[in-house]
């Protein structure tokens, strides 16, 4: 299974749209996942018309949706979150114990537009949890704006980011 991630597009207060990159790097997906800072209707619609989606509230946001996700993909726990109320600004910490505490495998948030591939050993536990994030691909906190594709196949879970180089 392949995972197109996205968090913090902010279209209509702080971009115009979407890059038109996107479309073309998620081709491939078979789910998206936003994780919150949408702050537009159309831009859950432009993502369902490449993938089956879902989002998560942002700090941002006015849209009716859940503030977390967990899904069960292929024997790994995900949780889904934006990041402003479990964990100010990427405290690795708070998303340890955040993970921990809902027994998740990998944690995908947004909300710090700066992206994150950081797995996490706890050894008493004898259990790693990885944390993700894929920054921002309209307004980033980061050099570059990004998206993540995220693979899930025999077992594992391959996380790559993306750069979106706008040439429009």
């Amino acid at each position: 299974m392949i995972i197109g991630v996205i968090s913090d597009t902010h279209i209509g207060d702080r971009a115009d749209k979407l890059p038109k990159e996107i479309e073309d790097k998620f081709s491939n997906v078979d789910l998206i996942i936003h994780c919150g800072d949408i702050t537009s209707k159309s831009v859950l619609n432009e993502l369902n018309d490449i993938a089956n989606t879902i989002a998560v509230k942002g700090n941002m946001d006015y849209l009716e949706l859940p503030r977390e996700e967990i899904l069960n993909i292929n024997n790994f726990k995900i949780g889904i979150i934006h990041g402003d109320i479990i964990h100010p600004r990427g405290d690795l910490l708070k998303m340890k114990y955040y993970s921990l505490e809902k027994g998740l495998d990998v944690l995908i948030s947004g909300h710090t537009h700066v992206p994150l591939i950081k797995e996490i050993e706890i050894s008493e536990l004898n259990k790693k949890i990885l944390l993700l994030n894929p920054g921002s691909p309209t307004v980033p906190r980061f050099p570059l704006k990004t998206i993540m594709k995220i693979e899930i196949e025999n077992n594992t879970i391959n996380p790559k980011l993306i750069p979106i180089i706008n040439k429009e």
